[in-house]
């Protein structure tokens, strides 16, 4: 089964509150006969849409083909917040690669906040500041306070606000929580409108964004143009890009391996009105410190969008609402009451360290992929880095690349067995607040 079609139709946006609320963006022409490109790109989210945009800036002939519609993926459904740093923190950073590997990934994970800012702006897109991390244990939060200060001394970056019970709650009023710490440098934004104003801009700079174009194979032969085959088309490029993370699928197998789709699920409330006083005390974003993250904010119109929980494999579960429930009243048991509106799942990708996966699969085609929850900013500098490299400036992309990444264990057909069985335990420790 592809999970291109295991949950969706083909070509439409997933019935959720972000492609209710969406930019206005008319469907593009599916492929058909023959492209010529200095460049293909294969998937049409925050990677490949940033390819996309920064190779035509530097005016590179781009096709892009996406088997479905523009932020169709992780892309157009997550969470929507601008993280700092990478998935890991530094203290992890620095215990495997050294102070000096650490403060590089920290400067380009910064970089690539300022770049996804910088290009909702030219977009048009809100983006809004500040992403708190709940703490639930002593010991978490003794961590966090740790990382705000070691952050501040070794990295110059002050902008995390350590924050104890009190002050924690006047913010965020949970009683679910110990206490933790506020990052302004962060922030939050429509995810599904960031990709559809990334796509604008591709196109303004003349690169061509072909929908309903799903790849069924890629041919690479020395000295000739790669053929990127799809149903009643296809591409043939210099350079080949692969962007579609946990859609790939088996397109290249190296990338496959190390790269494992998982997927999770959001909610979002009825307009909360006045008691959206009840649930942020300021327009922020929150992710918390379990192993499975609870994650959520206020739309612009007062509306609770809340994303918990996880399943691997290929469906979603049939009652997704309430899947999410239970983790949306352990934070806020007083909204038992409040309408579930909207309820949505999406694939993303993670890795076994959660570090992103930078490769090249062959000697013309460069992949990314693998953000593991944190993907907003980093995949936007990572086709950012894979169009750089392209044409040649390959500095930030290598040195992402050399981070390494090991293969999941089991091979395609037991990965997901073990992995299951690796977040069924941490699942364990989360319920039992361990």
């Amino acid at each position: 089964m592809n999970l291109l079609f295991a949950n969706d139709r083909a070509g439409q946006y997933p019935p959720s509150l972000y492609a209710e609320t969406r930019l206005p963006f008319d469907p593009q022409p599916p492929l058909r006969g023959e492209q010529r490109a200095d460049v293909a790109v294969i998937g049409a989210g925050y990677t490949g849409l940033s390819a996309a945009l920064h190779l035509a800036r530097a005016g590179l002939s781009v096709a892009v083909v996406e088997a479905h519609r523009v932020g169709f993926g992780a892309s157009g459904r997550n969470g929507g917040q601008i993280g700092s740093g990478q998935r890991q923190e530094v203290d992890w950073l620095e215990s495997r690669y050294g102070r000096d590997t650490a403060r590089q990934l920290w400067a380009m994970a910064e970089d690539a906040k300022a770049l996804t800012r910088d290009l909702a702006a030219q977009a048009g897109v809100a983006v809004h500041d500040g992403v708190a991390h709940a703490c639930r244990t002593a010991a978490e939060l003794r961590h966090a306070h740790d990382m705000a200060e070691r952050l501040a001394r070794d990295y110059g970056y002050d902008r995390v606000q350590p924050l104890n019970r009190e002050a924690f709650r006047a913010l965020v009023p949970s009683d679910a929580y110990i206490g933790g710490d506020l990052d302004r440098g962060a922030g939050h934004v429509h995810p599904l409108n960031l990709a559809i104003g990334m796509a604008r801009l591709a196109q303004d700079a003349g690169a061509q964004i072909f929908e309903a174009s799903l790849v069924r194979d890629i041919r690479h032969a020395a000295g000739r143009p790669s053929v990127v085959q799809c149903d009643h088309g296809r591409v043939l490029a210099d350079h080949v890009i692969l962007a579609g993370n946990g859609y790939l699928g088996g397109l290249d197998r190296r990338v496959a391996a190390r790269v494992m789709p998982i997927n999770n699920f959001i909610v979002a409330t009825a307009p909360l009105g006045d008691r959206a006083a009840q649930v942020l005390a300021e327009h922020i974003a929150v992710a918390d410190s379990k192993f499975v993250v609870n994650y959520w904010r206020l739309s612009d119109d007062g509306r609770l969008i809340f994303g918990g929980g996880e399943n691997l494999g290929y469906r979603f579960p049939t009652d997704i609402r309430a899947k999410v429930r239970p983790h949306l009243l352990s934070v806020y048991p007083g909204l038992e009451d409040v309408e579930l509106t909207h309820a949505w799942g999406g694939t993303l990708a993670i890795t076994m360290n959660r570090m992103p996966c930078l490769m090249r699969p062959a000697p013309n085609t460069l992949a990314a992929g693998g953000y593991s929850g944190h993907g907003v900013a980093m995949a936007t500098l990572c086709g950012r880095l894979m169009a750089e490299a392209v044409r040649g400036q390959a500095a930030g992309f290598d040195a992402l690349a050399a981070v390494p990444v090991p293969p999941f264990p089991g091979g395609a057909l037991l990965r997901w067995p073990l992995l299951v069985a690796g977040m069924s335990w941490f699942a364990l420790r989360d319920r039992l607040g361990v």
